[in-house]
């Protein structure tokens, strides 16, 4: 969910929670809150549901609901701002001491996470340049030698998606990256049923424990792509759902056997089914040796890097045609 979960022991030793950091704060959720705060749940929920509607705090930015393991929906993490501001309400000394302790844990975060962050950008800087200077070099000598054949073409075309993958995590890197250029809203909306029919098709092609689901994980990454939050969706887009589905499904392992092949299919079909599988010239948007890359980097990625992967599959499936 984050990039760095902190423990905190309360003092007394009779709390004990995984704080996630994130976005220069830290995140409880509401049941957090409550085994924080030593309070019933539903005194914790209305002094949060006050804080927002009495203007305290702007709910945008300082809730946001993430899809965590063992849960079939996302879930609301709060900031500490809005921690701070319920301990207060509920009278708990705790809030005071948690406070003391997120402020000593964020800065000590920050000026580690600004130290790393400013040697990995100078060698990611380093590493790209030379990588593009390359493939430069790769693609005016292929163009040169007049490389027409098939074969030849889909060198080009792997060393351009490469260097427009590598210039996509650059932009993302200098926090210059954002999506955009959408197709809109998805008309086709993937079941459950129907997309359990695309796994059994699949299972006379594999032996074993192909298909087999061991959860529900599965119907939660479907789910998920569709959820709301003050009636508006969390995925607007095509292919923000997309990109997501991809990722929820590799990543949940729902099944005993084929979780990335099965994202995979998943994901071409539900392109498919909103019609944006192939660019106007036919090739498709996201080339077959692209797609198994991004899913075999989903499957080794951290959960803090979602983000950043979600957003170089969207931007390579709007790519410009060429």
């Amino acid at each position: 969910m984050s990039d760095k979960v902190a423990i905190y022991e309360a003092e007394d030793g009779r709390a004990s929670l995984e704080v996630h950091l994130e976005q220069e704060s830290v995140w409880l959720s509401q049941a957090q809150m409550v085994a924080l705060f030593e309070r019933d749940q539903s005194v914790v929920s209305r002094h949060i549901r006050n804080v927002f509607k009495e203007g305290e705090l702007e709910e945008t930015s300082n809730m946001q609901k993430m899809h965590i393991a063992n849960s079939d929906k996302p879930v609301a993490f709060y900031n500490l701002d809005v921690i701070i501001s319920v301990g207060y309400r509920v009278k708990s000394q705790r809030g005071t001491q948690f406070r003391r302790w997120a402020t000593r844990v964020l800065r000590d975060h920050l000026v580690e996470g600004y130290t790393l962050n400013q040697e990995r950008l100078q060698e990611q800087a380093e590493n790209l340049l030379e990588m593009q200077k390359a493939v430069d070099l790769l693609s005016r000598t292929l163009e040169r030698q007049q490389l027409v054949s098939d074969l030849g073409k889909d060198v080009l075309r792997v060393i351009s998606d490469y260097a427009y993958a590598l210039n996509l995590l650059d932009r993302y890197d200098h926090g210059t990256l954002k999506v955009e250029g959408t197709s809109g809203p998805a008309p086709f909306v993937l079941e459950y049923d129907e997309a359990s029919t695309i796994i059994q098709s699949m299972k006379g092609e594999f032996d074993g424990l192909f298909g087999i689901e061991k959860d529900q994980g599965f119907k939660s990454a479907l789910g998920t792509i569709y959820q709301t939050f003050g009636g508006e969706e969390l995925y607007p887009t095509i292919e923000e759902k997309a990109a997501n589905l991809l990722y929820f499904i590799v990543k949940n392992h729902a099944f005993s056997d084929g979780n990335k092949r099965i994202a995979a299919a998943i994901f071409i079909y539900f392109l498919s089914g909103n019609g944006i599988l192939y660019r106007d010239d036919g090739s498709k948007r996201l080339a077959d040796n692209a797609l198994v890359a991004l899913t075999l980097l989903i499957a080794e990625s951290k959960p803090e890097e979602k983000d950043t992967i979600v957003k170089v599959i969207v931007n390579l499936i709007n790519r410009k045609n060429g």
